[in-house]
């Protein structure tokens, strides 16, 4: 095989090693919803796609409306499944409990 087709097999055989799937082991969640009605509704939801601590870093006592424009936004925007119900109920106890 000559030299130039040897770099040429390997230049485009280089990039298929570095694109092979790779597993990372998240730590275990060791923040926890604030206890109150509506919680239940919150984990569910809500920890699908992020860690409780998104959560416990917002600003504190910041009311309905900022609760019911972070339950849109992440409904709306980041595509969120979920019914009109729970995101009532997620807004209610988050306004309620941070």
């Amino acid at each position: 095989m000559s030299t130039l087709r040897l770099a040429l097999v390997l230049t485009l055989a280089a990039p298929a090693a570095w694109a092979a799937p790779k597993t990372i082991a998240l730590p275990d969640e060791t923040a926890a919803f604030r206890p109150g009605p509506g919680m239940d509704v919150a984990e569910a939801n809500c920890r699908a796609c992020h860690s409780t601590d998104y959560v416990n870093t917002q600003p504190p006592k910041k009311g309905a409306a900022f609760w019911d424009a972070e339950v849109q936004k992440m409904v709306k925007v980041f595509g969120a499944p979920i019914s009109a119900e729970d995101a009532k109920a997620i807004t209610d106890y988050l306004a309620a409990t941070y």
